[in-house]
């Protein structure tokens, strides 16, 4: 990796040098604008749109379009006594507990790695805010923009996340929030119940990006001169839900028998969630099927054993059978 950044953290009155790195990238397949004929690459020239001349780098300015066709041209004086265009301090802030941070304001990650002889002061840090079981609030300017971020432990690295301000979230304006939809409680209950079927423990590498892969196998054929097999089959989209009770318990019945369990009714083809977790059930079961035959076994002559002396008890009851009491006379009446 390439240090992207390089700066310091200030936590109180103590400075941790640090080297800033991109803790993630993205795996997506990238394609060129060529042409059909030869394969030659499209460029584009940087043209000026008023005079149609081609403009260097030199000559190009930020312009802000203030509507009306006027723009306001700023240069690179204009931004020289901005606050933080240079600094390289990355300012703890507060210390706060992180489910207070919504997660739709995080925005990107990087690593930060100890530089020189901060590395004493680094771990000191670190192993503070893994105690504190807290994320510190700090400020950083990257690329020329001041950015609220946080900073916590991952893997005994320090991990800043980049967020967004909050005047950048938008407010969901939809016309469905302002109707009076009522949810039936058995409905409520069948969705409950089918959460709880799908419930599982997050494992990232279960989870493949099946797209990407098939077209790097396009990719591949084409360099290797072999015909490109298409798919035989197509999965089509789900049809929207009817039947909204029908729905949900046919897909707790589907969740049901992935994970091996018996369904109430029916079937249902395996989910990618429950994948993995049901061939781990399957590589056990050959022990479980050994167990139980040895307590079947053991039942088994437990039965036989009890048996005589429940004959036996049967028999002394048919022996003895209880004596029907003699009436009573009635007594004479007098006169």
């Amino acid at each position: 990796m390439r240090a992207i950044w390089k700066g310091a953290v200030s936590f109180g009155l103590v400075s941790i040098a640090v080297k800033l790195y991109s803790a993630t990238e993205e795996k997506d397949i990238r394609f060129h604008q060529v042409h059909r004929e030869d394969g030659g690459r499209i460029r584009y020239k940087r043209t000026c749109s008023v005079c149609g001349e081609e403009v260097t780098y030199d000559d190009i300015a930020k312009g802000y379009d203030i509507g009306g066709g006027e723009m306001v041209i700023l240069t690179d004086s204009d931004f020289a006594d901005l606050p933080l265009t240079t600094s390289r301090a990355i300012d703890v802030l507060e210390f706060v507990p992180a489910e207070q941070v919504d997660p739709i304001l995080y925005n990107k990650a990087y690593f930060l790695e100890p530089e020189g002889a901060a590395t004493k002061p680094y771990v000191l840090l670190r192993d503070a805010l893994a105690d504190s079981e807290r994320v510190a609030i700090v400020k950083v300017a990257l690329r020329q923009r001041e950015q609220l971020a946080t900073l916590r432990v991952r893997e005994g690295v320090l991990l800043l996340n980049t967020m967004l301000w909050p005047d950048e979230v938008r407010t969901p304006d939809f016309g469905f929030l302002d109707e009076d939809l009522k949810v039936r409680p058995p409905e409520l209950a069948m969705a409950s119940s089918l959460i709880d079927s799908m419930a599982g423990e997050f494992e990232p590498d279960v989870f493949t990006d099946d797209y990407r892969t098939a077209l790097q196998e396009v990719i591949d054929a084409k360099v290797e001169g072999r015909e490109v097999v298409q798919p035989e089959e197509v999965e089509e989209a789900p049809a929207a839900a009817v039947d909204l009770m029908a729905a949900l318990k046919a897909s707790v019945e589907r969740a049901r028998a992935a994970r091996g369990e018996q369904p109430e009714s029916g079937g249902g083809e395996p989910t990618p969630i429950t994948s993995a977790r049901s061939a781990q059930k399957a590589a056990k079961a050959p022990a479980k099927k050994a167990a139980g035959k040895k307590t079947a076994a053991k039942k088994a002559e437990g039965t036989k054993k009890a048996a005589p002396k429940k004959a036996a008890e049967s028999g002394t009851a048919k022996k003895a059978p209880a004596r029907k009491a003699a009436p009573k006379k009635a007594p004479r009446k007098t006169a």
